[in-house]
């Protein structure tokens, strides 16, 4: 199995495209039944159950009025469920471009409602959800980039959905802002705890398992190398010029967030007394 999804994988079938406002949208297809919808620069991730499509974060209304438009191309089955990763809105303005969906899950922190919808259901630290032959396992995050992050992984697929607190090969946005970088690791650490092969960002290319403990890595190895330069009394200019973290040179966003994510890191381990 995790042979035939890994050459899925290598082997992404575009399903459709298309091009609106000079905005890049495009779904491909991850395994038999789970698809990614890219937005521009932003990733959700549908599947067609057997009993009804289950959607993820609408990005915004155009976007989810042209994915429910697309979908209807890939089946018939009718949209039933509405999964959000979170509140934030770059990913979550817009649900009401899918129209009524019966089923609304959130996180219990979300606000009452997001952009105009409202939960049918909300849960703590975990949900499973049976929605014809799939399975979809969800894990609150805790805080971070966030207080409401869940990732959900959907079963027999074992593909992992999860958005902004990690990406595949991608560096970490910008400077962290508004995180408390630590506690943004321990979100990374517990997607790291979850059982997946694939894995569908929010941001980025679709990625392995591995990608996640890289990305874990690369957190610890900037905190390390900060940490050690501001105990040294460097400034953070100095920092910005002696850290290069060259192994990740090749990952996406390395030239214009590696100075932004020293700048986070400073001034979250300044802010939080880890210089004592």
């Amino acid at each position: 199995m995790k042979q035939l999804m890994m050459a899925v994988l290598v082997a992404v079938l575009g399903i459709g495209a298309g091009f609106a406002q000079d905005v890049k949208r495009e779904i491909r297809r991850v395994t038999a039944d789970v698809y990614r919808f890219q937005n521009q620069y932003h990733m959700n991730m549908f599947v067609v159950t057997g009993a009804g499509v289950v959607v993820t974060d609408p990005i915004n209304e155009d976007a989810a009025k042209w994915l429910k438009a697309e979908i209807a191309k890939i089946t018939d089955e009718p949209i039933t469920h509405l999964i959000y990763s979170h509140s934030h809105g770059d990913h979550a303005s817009g649900g009401t471009g899918y129209g009524e969906v019966p089923n609304v899950i959130m996180h219990r922190n979300a606000p009452e409602d997001i952009d105009l919808v409202e939960p049918t259901a909300r849960f703590d630290d975990q949900m499973s959800l049976g929605v014809g032959d799939k399975t979809f396992e969800l894990t609150y995050l805790g805080p971070g980039h966030g207080n409401d992050l869940i990732a959900m992984v959907v079963r027999p697929d074992d593909v992992a959905f999860v958005v902004d607190v990690v990406s595949a090969r991608r560096l970490f946005y910008r400077d962290f802002p508004g995180a408390n970088v630590d506690q943004w690791m321990d979100q990374v650490r517990k997607v790291d705890a979850l059982d997946f092969d694939l894995l569908i960002g929010g941001h980025g290319p679709v990625g392995v398992k591995r990608d996640v403990g890289q990305g874990l890595a690369y957190l610890e190895e900037l905190r390390a190398a900060v940490l050690a330069g501001l105990r040294a009394g460097k400034s953070v200019d100095q920092l910005k010029t002696s850290i290069r973290m060259e192994k990740y040179r090749d990952w996406e966003a390395y030239e214009s967030w590696r100075e932004l994510n020293i700048e986070g890191m400073a001034r979250h381990l300044t802010e939080s007394g880890a210089l004592q």
